[in-house]
Parts: structure tokens; C-alpha cells; sequence
């Protein structure tokens, strides 16, 4: 028998999701969840192989208890369809038969149309091994799949759960594109700050020897502008961009503005430039007397 609940409480809330002789409870506790993240709330099941309630499908609802607490047990699928007026079976296999086939995105549409009209509707899964029988598909309105890969067709029903669940309350969106949540509002940098940035950068540029030669100067800076504008920057972003100019214009007491490249900076030469420099700088003086000095790599004179 069937355990008794609010029927209007559980239409309002959309298509039942009916399991036909689901196997693990820790499938059915992954359909509740994935119910519960798109507002589905009523869970029917015939004839679950392990009984029912299970833990382990409580322990897999991850707290969508209320999805299982509301679970109804049925001994056949018949009586599971009997209150409803518009059903889909869900099969990733072709079917003999006369049955409209849909898409998961249409078959949401017709589902909240139906809704919409104050019917009763429902989804049908079939087993984990290999889904439903024709005899099952039968006592279904229409067929619905998934465009899977047809050498690896198979879904986990908590995924063909998921999919399903995610299309009903897309189909109820006022725009199917709008999420839960958006980045943040920002204002659109007005062209006086941005072309403010083109002349700080350029300044910048300028003072490290950037653009060399210089003939080639007008073409680069096109170039950077039409990188910058092509962005589209909001005026935190522009604010942004000049503390990272504006850190990296900063020059060494060595090196001040106007200096030209920073390539020119001993400091930044590669190890072997900078080894020769050095050894020049230790050179012995022109006027000194070479004999006073030792054999390059000798032990001096008094060892001879």
C-alpha cells in the first residue's frame, strides 16, 4: 500500500519522479538530491529490490530529507501512474511503437504546459541494469532522451534524474539563461579614463625606451590601444590597471626616468656580461707596476 500524502501539496511542486524496482539505496538518495536542487519534491518508487526506508539513501540525499521523508511505495507501476494524466519514460533506446519522441529541453517545456493547465505529470526511470521494459514504456504518453554518445548510452538514473530535474525548472525560467546569481555590477569606464590610461601607459612606455625605433612608434601605440579597447573595461578595472603601471614605473636611483630601456641597467645584464664587466672593473690601474702583482693563478714569488 501506498503511503498517504498531500496530493495538491506534491502537484504544486511539479512532475513526480517515479523509479521503477530501483536497485541501490544509494541511487535513490542521489535522485532525491538531485529532485531537491531544482524544486522537485515527490519521489515515487515500485518495488525498490533493498525495501524501503534506507539509511544509505538518506546518507546519499546529502539533507534533501525532505524528498525522503515524502517517498510513496507502490507494488506495481500502474497504481505509481494511476493518479497522474500525462507521463514520459525515459530510454535511451530506440522503440517499436507510435510514441511522439522529445528532447529533454522540449519534453521541460511540455511538462510546465501541462502544469500549467492544472494536470498531474510524472518522469519514468527504469532500472539500473537496463532500464525499462516495452510493457512499462507502454503505459507511458511519450518517450523522452538524452543526445548521448551512442556507443556509451547508458546514464546512471540520478544523472537522467539530474538532467530532467535541471530542464523542468529551466522551462519555468523567464529567461532560460538567467542563473541564480551575477557578477558584480559595475560601471563602464567612461572614454576620458580610458584614453587617461593610454597616456599614462604611453608616458610610462616612453620613459623605458619601449618604443624602438622610434618610426615604428604610431603603429605600436595603435596596437596598444586597440588591445585596451577591445576589453571593454568597467572603471575598477581602469583603477586597477594604473596601480600595476604605476608599480612597475618605478626606477632605481641608477636608472631615473628618462634613462632609457631597462635592458640598459647592469643589474639586469645576463651573468656572463656581468662577469666581464667585472673583471674589467678589477683590472690593475695603467700607471701600477705589473711585476708587483702575482702570477695569474700562481702562488705569489716568495714560493718560487
Amino acid at each position: 500500500m501506498p503511503v498517504t500524502k498531500d496530493p495538491d501539496n506534491a502537484s504544486a511542486a511539479g512532475p513526480a519522479i517515479i523509479l521503477v524496482e530501483p536497485q541501490l539505496g544509494e541511487n535513490i538518495g542521489m535522485v532525491a538530491r538531485a529532485m531537491a536542487n531544482f524544486g522537485l519534491v515527490e519521489l515515487r518508487l515500485v518495488n525498490p529490490r533493498d525495501g524501503w526506508p534506507s539509511e544509505k539513501a538518506r546518507a546519499a540525499a546529502s539533507r534533501a530529507d525532505h524528498v525522503i521523508d515524502a517517498v510513496t511505495v507502490f507494488d506495481d507501476l500502474a497504481s505509481a501512474l494511476a493518479d497522474l494524466n500525462f507521463v514520459f519514460a525515459t530510454t535511451a533506446r530506440q522503440r517499436d511503437g507510435f510514441k511522439a519522441v522529445r528532447g529533454p529541453v522540449e519534453a521541460g517545456r511540455v511538462l510546465r504546459a501541462r502544469h500549467g493547465m492544472g494536470q498531474r505529470t510524472g518522469i519514468l526511470f527504469g532500472r539500473e541494469r537496463f532500464g525499462l521494459y516495452n510493457d512499462e514504456v507502454g503505459l507511458a504518453d511519450e518517450i523522452v532522451t538524452f543526445p548521448v554518445d551512442p556507443d556509451f548510452s547508458s546514464l546512471n538514473i540520478a544523472q537522467a534524474a539530474l538532467l530532467m530535474s535541471y530542464e523542468w525548472m529551466k522551462s519555468g525560467l523567464e529567461d532560460e539563461t538567467k542563473t541564480n546569481f551575477a557578477g558584480p555590477d559595475m560601471k563602464p569606464a567612461s572614454k576620458e579614463e580610458l584614453h587617461g590610461l593610454f597616456a599614462y601607459l604611453e608616458g610610462a612606455l616612453e620613459a623605458r625606451g619601449y618604443f624602438r625605433p622610434a618610426p615604428k612608434k604610431p603603429k605600436m601605440v595603435d596596437n596598444l590601444r586597440a588591445v585596451l579597447t577591445r576589453a571593454g573595461f568597467a572603471e575598477p578595472e581602469l583603477k586597477v590597471l594604473r596601480g600595476i603601471i604605476s608599480s612597475l614605473d618605478r626606477f632605481s636611483p641608477a636608472m631615473p626616468r628618462g634613462d632609457g630601456s631597462p635592458g640598459d641597467d647592469p643589474r639586469r645584464l645576463p651573468a656572463a656580461a656581468a662577469r666581464a664587466r667585472k673583471a674589467e672593473v678589477d683590472r690593475p690601474a695603467p700607471n701600477g707596476d705589473d711585476n708587483d702583482a702575482p702570477p695569474l693563478g700562481g702562488k705569489g714569488t716568495d714560493n718560487d
